[in-house]
């Protein structure tokens, strides 16, 4: 994405419309991957209540899950946002505004923006499924992709935010100091430079800043010109601080780092940036880590290494012709994954080819001398095991407590440089380059030049490997291609030599070091000493000190007489050192020492030196005291008279005292080498036993280690695991005690006596009011409910409970009590959420009240009937819609009809003539909408059917909604 200044029309136009982070042109939009482990619970609450409803993000929660238990987080993420949550299923789309949690036990993806679920193939200590989301997402959304990692334990998502930043993505992380589990934050923080490290609840607003700072189209060349000045000047500062070049780098590639500084710092224009820089000369290392990138994996592309290893590996060592060593080279090897990867790869190969012959020596540079210090430790995290397959893992690497830490074998066959491959001169006689991914960053110019200097560097029928997105351009004659996917090329023999390249002059950073002279301290002469150096000096035996291994710590005296350099490799071992002379008798009687820790003297030892011959006395002594010397064995040399023979003997004598001499010796050394062979033998006997010993030994706790480190995999993944289900426990603890109380409360503030029993009619649960019907305690709850004592009148209560339990179906009663109240009794099965019948539900609604009104009600009743039977009137009552309620005995003799008769039945049909009825009908009507007493005539139909004219007086009833509800009509006669 080429990098255009903003026009003043572009920045009024974007700051007067709604500002949003998707890309509207191609209706793609960012996705943010969460990654968070143990304790993440209220990092991600924490995170989401502060996301806004219409961010126009889509969010994607990654968490390490008990695979055993039912995923309880979208609901707790819910109460925390307005978003809606969702638990992802196979194929479901991500939008905008969204937040969609992994199931338990998968791993999922993302490609073309819908979300995809498989099994987790790892075993359940070692998934990382973080890792796998975000190396996903990187593919599918490049620069749209966004990481962000919050508290957790292990090391989980350092390899996709890795993989995130190659494309150009977006990372932020937690704080370390603010999560509950600081290891997840800490790794990715050390494995590469995120844009955005703050606490959990403040990184959306720092998100949505980051992303809505985009470029914005230029409209003229101007601001083109003053953006390219900007620019050289910035790659000048950049010089000066670090000593390196981007000159020749991509200018896209280098606007694109250079955006993200200034969406990081808030600076709208490349110039102001210039100026933050010169003043900031800090910014400048971490603009450098920016444009270094420094993205790497083992076995990286595995189709490649593939081909390497079956094909090209064994081609390069079939091809050994003098010196059996092979060169590599690898530039650009950031933090060492590649160049371990290659080593790895071509000792299998050796091993394979049973080549042991044949030794290795790989160079791997890069300008970043932070990533070759690292390299240099061949130290991994853990989750290299996504890519480290489990057999290469047990035979090259030694599991530490940190992760992973590449063994002695592989290390030694790899030298870390610091190296600029545009300015420092280039390794020679290589038969392999693997420079992948590194000329993508660099003008044609300057790839033209590397390439040449890469044919330069390569012996004949060498190799080159470069990155998928690279290509050899227009100096392909220069190499053949033996792959043009996978990019891997053999040198071509030229007829005549490619032209020469010449390269830019090293810079380096210029640093001022004072020279302060310093004034010598004299020191007065001790008399004491120097004549205790003089005596030493000239009356001291010569001596050698030594440790129980004969490892010399000290001399005293010259010793060159005695003792020589051994040749080959510096050895200062007494025994490597000794003359000719000593080494017969001196080892045996050393080890005596060492073993009795007693003295021996060996007197008479003969030792040549330099042609002459010397006769020793030796002396071996242990050393008991000092104690900051004790252990250590002292062996003091003192020169003796050589025996002298008679010069003149007779020739029969002299034979014979040869003879002795030469028939002694021969007996010492015929014991010395006794002795010899004897401890020589026994030794062997030991050293077998022991080696035996220490091989089953060294099996055990190899085994023993394997399980160990299998184990604690196994356990941190299930502590992770509990610690998230211990969270989610926690917060659904919070949220039953709410309920709870709000039950408790509910119930209390309804005034309605409850009990709850379980199936043996135990008291599970009362209300307050309940305890006004029983005398029930706290200490009543597990107790029959049959047991309490009551003021009902309700015998049969138990029999009635027992009977729902049965039936299931619920009784509603009205009992009194002894002191004159009346409740409505209601039992009711108690059912479970999941349908279980787990108890009764009893209700008491006490309704004394209403069967006072009821009383009275009865005893109005009578009253009225009292009075309507009394009366001398004629009395009907209607309801609103004109049918008879009442009708008296003095209105049963007028109209000659019963009672019983016209009750319920229309007034007007029956007692009102057909041709009247209608207008009297209206009449009625018209009354009752008024609401008003009022009289008129009207003709009836009266006892023999006869015709007569009555006086009607109606009165109206109102109900308490101001409506109509009965119509009193007396009637007199005329």
């Amino acid at each position: 994405m080429k990098t255009i200044k903003p026009t003043q029309e572009a920045i009024q136009k974007e700051t007067s419309e709604k500002e949003k982070t998707n890309d509207s042109s191609n209706g793609l939009f960012p996705i943010v991957g969460i990654g968070a482990s143990a304790g993440g619970l209220e990092a991600l609450e924490q995170f989401l209540s502060n996301v806004p409803e219409d961010s126009g993000l889509g969010f994607v929660v990654i968490q390490h899950l008990d695979p055993t238990q039912k995923g309880m987080l979208p609901e707790l993420l819910q109460r925390k946002t307005k978003m809606e949550v969702l638990q992802a299923i196979e194929g479901m789309p991500v939008e905008p505004d969204k937040v969609y949690v992994i199931p338990p036990n998968k791993s999922m993806s993302i490609s073309t923006g819908n979300l995809h679920l498989f099994e987790p193939k790892e075993i359940r200590g070692m998934r990382l499924p973080i890792d796998f989301f975000l190396k996903s997402l990187a593919e599918d959304r490049d620069e749209l992709g966004v990481g962000i990692i919050l508290s957790g334990m292990g090391s989980d998502g350092s390899a996709g935010i890795s993989s995130l930043k190659e494309n150009n993505g977006r990372i932020l992380v937690q704080t370390p100091e603010t999560a509950q589990f600081d290891s997840m934050p800490r790794s990715a923080i050390e494995a590469i430079t995120v844009d955005i490290v703050a606490p959990a609840d403040e990184l959306p607003v720092k998100l949505i800043e980051l992303l809505k700072h985009k470029p914005i189209k230029k409209s003229s060349a101007e601001p083109e010109i003053e953006d390219k000045n900007s620019l050289e000047r910035i790659i000048t500062l950049l010089r000066s601080y670090t000593g390196n070049d981007f000159s020749q780098y991509k200018k896209n590639t280098l606007y694109r780092r250079i955006e993200r500084r200034l969406a990081v710092h808030k600076i709208n224009k490349i110039t102001s940036y210039v100026h933050f820089l010169q003043e900031n000369p800090k910014e400048g290392d971490i603009l450098f880590k920016e444009l270094m990138i420094g993205v790497t994996s083992f076995f990286r592309d595995v189709i490649v290494w593939d081909y390497l290893k079956t094909h090209v590996i064994p081609s390069i060592i079939n091809n050994i012709k003098s010196e059996p060593i092979l060169r590599a080279w690898i530039p650009a090897c950031s933090t060492g994954e590649e160049a371990y990867s290659l080593a790895i790869l071509f000792k299998e190969v050796l091993t394979k080819m049973n080549r042991s012959d044949v030794s290795i020596q790989i160079f791997a540079t890069d300008l970043d001398n932070d990533a070759i210090e690292k390299a240099r430790k061949g130290i991994f995290l853990a989750n290299i095991s996504s890519d480290v397959s489990p057999a290469r893992l047990k035979r090259f690497f030694i599991k530490t407590g940190e992760g992973y830490r590449i063994n002695t074998e592989i290390r030694e066959m790899v030298v870390f440089a610091q190296h600029n491959l545009t300015m420092h001169p280039p390794f020679t006689k290589i038969d392999f380059i693997s420079c992948r991914n590194l000329l993508i960053y660099m003008d044609s110019e300057l790839q033209k030049k590397i390439i040449g200097l890469f044919y330069y560097s390569i012996n004949p029928e060498g190799f080159l490997v470069l990155g998928s997105s690279e290509s050899l351009g227009s100096q392909s004659n220069l190499f053949t291609s033996l792959d043009n996917k996978l990019k891997i090329y053999r040198k071509t023999t030229l007829e005549q030599s490619p032209e020469s390249f010449e390269f830019p002059t090293s810079f380096s950073k210029t640093t001022h070091i004072k020279n302060v002279e310093k004034t010598p301290v004299r020191s007065l002469p001790n008399i004491q000493a120097l004549a205790d150096q003089l005596l030493l000096n000239y009356f001291s035996p010569v001596g050698v000190l030594v440790n129980e291994e004969g490892d010399i710590i000290y001399t005293s005296g010259r010793t060159g007489k005695y003792l020589e350099p051994s040749v080959g490799k510096a050895n200062l071992n007494i025994f490597a050192m000794l003359r000719e002379g000593l080494r017969q008798k001196f080892p045996v009687a050393f080890r005596k020492v060492v073993k009795k820790k007693e003295t021996i003297v060996l007197q008479n030892i003969k030792v040549g030196t330099n042609g002459d011959a010397k006769t020793l006395d030796i002396s071996i002594l242990p050393i008991e005291h000092p104690e900051q010397l004790k252990g250590n064995v002292m062996v003091i040399f003192k020169e003796v008279a050589a025996v002298q023979s008679d010069d003149h003997p007779t020739k029969s004598g002299s034979k014979s005292r040869r003879q002795a001499e030469l028939e002694e010796e021969l007996r010492q050394l015929q014991s010395e080498m006794q002795n010899t062979i004897e401890e020589m033998q026994t030794s062997q006997e030991e050293l077998k036993s022991t080696n035996e010993e220490l091989q089953s030994t060294n099996e055990e706790l190899q085994s023993t280690n394997e399980e160990l480190t299998s184990s604690k995999e196994e356990m941190q993944s299930l502590n992770e695991e509990l610690q998230t289900v211990n969270a989610e426990l926690l917060t659904k603890v919070d949220d039953y005690s709410r309920v709870n109380n709000d039950m408790k409360n509910l119930l209390n503030s309804t005034d309605i006596a409850t009990l709850f029993l379980d199936k043996e009619l135990n008291i599970r649960r009362f209300t307050n009011q309940a305890t006004e019907i029983f005398k029930l305690i706290k200490s009543d709850i597990g107790r029959p409910f049959t047991d309490q004592v009551t003021d009902l009148i309700y015998p049969e209560l138990e029999n009635d409970a027992i009977e729902v339990l049965k039936t299931l179906v619920f009784i509603e009663k009205q009992i009194p009590a002894k002191d004159g109240r009346w409740f409505t009794i209601r039992i009711m099965p108690y059912r479970t959420n999941d349908d279980r019948i787990d108890g009764l539900v009893i209700t008491f609604i006490n309704i004394s009240d209403l069967k006072q009104l009821e009383v009275d009600l009865e005893e109005n009743g009578q009253i009225n009937r009292m009075w309507l039977d009394s009366t001398s009137d004629i009395f009907i009552s209607l309801t609103d819609n004109g049918e008879i309620k009442e009708f008296n005995p003095k209105a049963e003799l007028f109209f000659g009809i019963k009672r019983e008769e016209v009750l319920g039945k229309s007034f007007v049909n029956i007692f009102v003539p057909e041709p009247e009825r209608s207008k009297t009908q209206k009449g009625i009507i018209k009354l009752a909408k008024q609401g008003k007493p009022g009289t008129f005539e009207m003709p009836v139909l009266i006892a023999g059917n006869k015709k007569a004219f009555v006086t009607c007086t109606f009165q109206i009833l109102i109900s308490n909604l101001k409506t109509p509800k009965a119509i009193l009509i007396m009637l007199t006669k005329e």
